[in-house]
């Protein structure tokens, strides 16, 4: 890596404060010379000028309407030319050292193409931020599923969501979570980006699984550290973002676990569709 091959994308919708707090930590904690890329989603809080702050370093593109996580990043992937792309949420931040643990990561490991960070919650807490790749039980063990609380020391539960101490070393894995991941850039091309598909959510899944199919290896560095207050854009909407994490649910099954299999799918839409249903009924 050079001095000058770093770009950093950042998809925004109503994140407010938290942008700030994000490209402060970039500005903060970078030690080589950088571009950021703010693809602002039509958000009507205001927070789109805060990457103004931020010029010359910080270039905004901003959207008349809100095209999805998705688009967005590929917006930004054309919008730059840096080997390296660091991938950010608007309300996640790097903490020191975060970013040149990441760069080692994927300076040490050729087959590399994403390295990811362990994602923590404010208060500290492991967020499970490296996972398996989803299939029918991840409804029920996943991150943030009832059975993996009450059973945690269950394989599936383990398999599911993979928690490292940040003393351990790096390890391979299915997939890293989008809210911070550290990209080659070839690596990305070859696969075409983001699928645009995925309004929001499971693109960070189907992107990792597909570089994946291509040889290329995902990592998980415990070593590095970001903190994500977790949905700070999708709680200015919440209905769409229940509607949209179902159906992107269903398109990555559909997509990766059962494309050959109609029944599989008509019972992976029949439940996807109770449980939105029944989430949009609890937030009513």
């Amino acid at each position: 890596m050079t001095a000058t091959d770093v770009s950093v994308i950042i998809v925004n919708f109503n994140a407010g404060a938290d942008l700030r707090l994000a490209l402060e930590s970039l500005r903060d904690t970078l030690s080589c010379t950088w571009e950021a890329v703010v693809v602002d989603n039509a958000s009507t809080d205001g927070s789109a000028a805060i990457a103004g702050e931020f010029q010359p370093q910080v270039r905004l593109i901003a959207n008349e309407a809100n095209v999805g996580f998705a688009c967005g990043m590929n917006q930004g992937l054309a919008a730059t030319s840096g080997g390296y792309v660091l991938l950010m949420n608007p309300d996640c931040r790097l903490t020191p050292g975060a970013f040149d643990t990441l760069v080692a990561e994927l300076d040490d490991f050729d087959a590399c193409a994403i390295a990811g960070p362990r994602i923590v919650n404010p208060d500290g807490s492991i967020q499970g931020s490296a996972r398996g790749d989803p299939d029918m039980f991840t409804g029920i063990f996943g991150r943030a599923a009832l059975f993996r609380k009450l059973f945690p020391r269950l394989s599936v539960s383990r398999r599911n969501v993979i928690d490292l101490g940040a003393a351990m070393g790096s390890i391979e894995v299915d997939w890293v979570s989008g809210a911070c991941m550290l990209a080659r850039r070839e690596a990305l091309v070859q696969v075409g980006g983001f699928d645009e598909r995925y309004f929001l959510y499971w693109e960070d899944a189907d992107l990792c699984r597909r570089l994946r199919g291509r040889g290329h290896q995902i990592r998980y560095v415990p070593g590095a550290c970001a903190i994500h207050r977790v949905g700070q854009s999708s709680r200015s909407a919440k209905d769409p973002a229940i509607r949209a994490f179902h159906e992107s649910a269903y398109l990555y099954y559909a997509t990766h676990v059962a494309p050959r299999s109609p029944g599989r799918r008509a019972l992976a839409r029949l439940i996807l569709t109770a449980r939105a249903w029944w989430q949009l009924k609890l937030t009513s």
